[in-house]
């Protein structure tokens, strides 16, 4: 089933986000989707297929950055018709609406989180929108992002926590930022790879310290989230995009049991 908005309102259940950083081959995007597909069902997870068929702020300009909009749109919208959910992220206003033929929800970077046009421009599609919150942006501002999003009539907005920036090349993640971010009404997912990232922390590349992964995310499932997002990859050391963060395919399944466990003694 496609997913809807109310997935991520649902109090009793949290929606799982992953998949490669960016798209490295067709053959790669339908292999991830169906190995992650298969494991969030035995989790019971609904979830959602990640890949960005562009990574325009990499930290060296030889840094891979993935097919472009025309093949990469493409690729997602063919693994949308074998029946997966798909987000795929934006960066300038002009792809919001082509964007939103090929996949189920639109994603904000966090550089871009201010971005009035693309936000406004993503809003008028009508698809469900995930907004990046900045590292720059404290929890308590991420709303007015939202806002500008609902001002278009569509008021179906994601806030994604994905840390902030704790001096040069290191993020932390203030777990009280969930809940203020909670407060302003909008469905929160926390992202647990790209918090435990090293900005350009590898000379000309990002680096990342993937052993907190699970801690940070057991966390946030504890304080009360709507969604966990994590980039998942089989082989991280050979990932063209944010291997150091990502979260090796075969430790996903004992992840997300321990995830599921957590959040059903929470609200227990």
């Amino acid at each position: 089933m496609p997913i809807r908005f109310s997935d991520f309102q649902n109090p009793e259940q949290l929606v799982l986000i992953a998949g490669p950083c960016v798209i490295e081959s067709e053959e790669h995007v339908n292999r991830m989707a169906d190995a992650i597909g298969a494991i969030a069902c035995e989790a019971r997870f609904p979830w959602v297929f990640k890949a960005s068929f562009d990574k325009a702020n990499r930290t060296s300009l030889k840094g891979y950055r993935g097919p472009g909009i025309d093949e990469g749109l493409a690729i997602l919208a063919r693994l949308r018709q074998r029946g997966y959910s798909v987000v795929t992220d934006i960066h300038e206003p002009a792809q919001a609406a082509v964007a939103a033929e090929a996949v189920d929800i639109l994603q904000i970077p966090a550089f871009l989180c201010r971005q009035t046009d693309l936000l406004l421009e993503a809003g008028r599609t009508g698809r469900i929108v995930n907004i990046k919150k900045g590292q720059f942006v404290g929890p308590h501002d991420i709303h007015h992002a939202a806002e500008k999003v609902a001002s278009t009539g569509n008021e179906r907005v994601v806030l994604t926590e994905r840390g902030s920036s704790f001096g040069y090349n290191n993020l932390v993640v203030d777990m009280r930022g969930l809940k203020i971010m909670a407060e302003s009404g909008w469905p929160v997912v926390f992202d647990a790879t790209h918090s435990v990232q090293l900005p350009s922390g590898a000379g000309n590349v990002s680096g990342g310290q993937p052993q907190f992964i699970e801690p940070l995310a057991s966390a946030a499932v504890a304080v009360g989230i709507s969604g966990v997002f994590v980039e998942v990859h089989d082989e991280p050391e050979k990932a063209l995009s944010d291997g150091p963060n990502a979260l090796r395919l075969s430790l996903l399944p004992k992840f997300l049991n321990k995830l599921r466990r957590i959040d059903e003694a929470r609200r227990a």
